[in-house]
């Protein structure tokens, strides 16, 4: 099956199922000799897995990662990096129901339509469960960024209706685990965990936006025409479950203004006076801050009856159980920032096999 890899000299493969037995990848073009924490791997993981609030599905799952290859003694040894993580809550029985039955706005009717046969316990490959090799390879990426001074951080910029309307430049990062919502404004975080409360209780769910920045990052990261940074970045998000939406710098608010008001005037140490571009111009990073939003939809489970039909196109009714989250956002902020980290260390790379100094 394709399409489980991403990347071009930094590249990762998953595989696994969210009731099998384990899931896990492989990553290759890892350079030798860089300094590898497990545990902040593990605290990535910690981030994203289930069970970690009230907020979140309750499914417990340790997310302990087994790295069999290409670390040793705390540094990458260049040879591919193999890693497993088991499953050990999975309680395929909640979705004996669904053997034969489409649920609304899930990939169980695409994935019958293209394979011809799924696995329905917990939707199989098409489950958020995947999403956790992505923080194990985000993880190292961000650990090796970092080295040459480059910080990814994400927080959570609406729930629904509500926004945190401050700018990412009056936030701190250290502020964005305080809370669970993972939104660095306490008052805005407040509203938003009442908010999710709410719909939880009424069996319902509901969406909300996550903004990624990426600081010092220099000129230069990019290519020019198909591979653009940002395009590279737009499918990386894009690529998500749940993400409808990807918006960088300012986004579509920009459409609204003149090319006067929105072009970014450079100044004589080569920076820009404004930031409307997100720090890329021409598909190239220009050494400003890279700053996006992604848009999740509401989780399309939901703790309620909704007619469907099965896979022989009778009407049915998909009953609403089993564990899961009212709103994605608070977990996925270190599943953004991993898929962000993947792309901008493969850009960095390959911007280095392009300069003989």
């Amino acid at each position: 099956m394709a399409g489980n890899s991403i990347g071009t000299i930094f590249r990762l493969t998953t595989f696994g199922e969210s009731h099998g037995s384990a899931i896990g990848g492989v990553i290759d073009g890892v350079p030798s000799g860089a300094e590898i924490n497990i545990e902040k791997i593990q605290q990535q993981l910690d981030r994203r897995r289930p069970g970690q609030s009230k907020i979140t599905t309750q499914r417990k799952e340790s997310d302990t990662v087994q790295i069999f290859s290409g670390i040793f003694e705390n540094k990458s040894t260049g040879m591919p990096i193999g890693f497993i993580i088991q499953n050990s809550d999975a309680k395929s029985s909640d979705y004996d129901h669904l053997k034969d039955t489409f649920r609304p706005s899930h990939a169980d009717f695409t994935y019958q339509e293209k394979y011809g046969h799924r696995d329905h316990r917990g939707g199989g490959r098409s489950s958020a469960r995947e999403t956790a090799c992505r923080v194990v390879a985000g993880a190292i990426a961000q650990q090796i960024l970092a080295s040459v001074g480059i910080e990814i951080w994400a927080y959570v910029s609406s729930v629904g209706e509500i926004d945190c309307d401050k700018p990412y430049q009056e936030l701190q990062s250290t502020m964005v685990d305080q809370n669970i919502i993972r939104c660095p404004d306490q008052g805005a975080a407040n509203r938003m965990i009442a908010r999710i409360e709410e719909v939880r209780k009424a069996g319902d769910t509901v969406g909300g936006t996550i903004t990624c920045v990426v600081h010092s990052i220099p000129a230069g990261l990019g290519e020019p025409v198909f591979d653009k940074l940002h395009a590279d970045l737009a499918k990386a998000v894009m690529s998500i479950n749940a993400v409808k939406g990807f918006e960088l710098g300012s986004g579509f608010e920009g459409s609204r203004m003149l090319g006067s008001e929105h072009n970014d005037i450079i100044d004589q140490t080569k920076k820009t006076t404004t930031n409307h571009s997100g720090g890329i111009q021409g598909g190239i990073s220009n050494g400003m801050d890279i700053y996006f939003r992604a848009a999740f939809k509401p989780v399309a489970t939901l703790m309620r009856d909704q007619p469907s039909i099965t896979d022989a196109g009778t009407q049915t009714v998909v009953k609403g159980k089993g564990r899961h989250d009212p709103c994605v956002v608070p977990r996925a902020v270190p599943i953004l920032e991993s898929m962000t980290a993947i792309t901008i260390l493969d850009h960095y790379l390959r911007n280095k096999a392009t300069k003989v100094t």
